[in-house]
């Protein structure tokens, strides 16, 4: 019964699909944990379209949690990723502890917001790319909306990192985007160990909103140098 139902529910996204016009989207990726997969369409990912992502915890507007977790994501994907950006505080070493190496990483930096979200637009025409990361303060839905079609168009997974410096930028994040999934990352505490150091860092990771899907909330192991997470053993 429980497969019949599920052929049924997989039919119906195709249809919502061809609908919607987001058929030609392509594979999604996985994160290869069964609990995240199982509530994604496609079981992971989406390709072809926009990921919104905010940070959560003590020092959110650093977003480093979140930094971490999107350049997982890109680490998983072949080719080069371009990383659009206001601040330069992007920690080369850091990505490469997340899997996604220097020799990767196209970096553009731009004076501010208003330009960070044509230059994603401009990227996703370029062939090639893995994935296309922005950092910005402000995504209105009409900005995030021709995004959404630029992505779905070229097919290459797009990731939108919201950082803010005041309490009045942060409550702009709250606001609704037409990205497909949204996600809030924060750092859980890791596991003690037996004796004095540190631990494998955790995350706290939710899936605030997912089109087609349903939301979550989980603790993961941080990326490890092939951008992968993994549930901990004592969960």
């Amino acid at each position: 019964m429980d497969a019949v139902r599920r052929a049924v529910v997989e039919e119906l996204r195709a249809k919502i699909g061809l609908v919607e016009g987001l058929a030609h989207r392509r594979e999604a990726l996985p994160f290869g944990v069964g609990a995240v997969d199982r509530l994604l369409p496609g079981g992971g990912l989406a390709r072809g379209a926009l990921h919104e992502m905010v940070e959560a915890g003590p020092a959110s507007e650093f977003a480093s949690c979140t930094t971490s977790f999107a350049a997982g994501i890109a680490a998983r994907l072949k080719g080069p990723v371009l990383w659009c950006r206001t601040r330069d505080d992007l920690n080369a070493p850091g990505l490469a502890r997340c899997g996604l190496g220097p020799e990767r990483v196209i970096h553009a930096l731009a004076p501010g917001d208003r330009e960070v979200l044509p230059l994603v637009e401009e990227g996703l025409k370029e062939r090639g790319l893995a994935a296309v990361v922005a950092e910005v303060t402000r995504m209105g839905l009409r900005e995030s909306r021709r995004i959404q079609l630029a992505a779905e168009a070229s097919g290459v997974a797009t990731l939108v990192i919201r950082r803010w410096w005041t309490a009045g930028q942060r409550a702009m994040s709250e606001l609704p985007t037409a990205a497909v999934t949204r996600w809030r990352i924060g750092p859980a505490g890791s596991e003690a160990l037996p004796a004095p150091g540190l631990g494998r860092a955790r995350w706290k990771v939710e899936l605030v909103r997912c089109k087609g899907g349903c939301p979550g909330t989980w603790v993961l192991e941080a990326c490890d140098d092939a951008g992968s997470m993994s549930m901990p053993a004592g969960l």
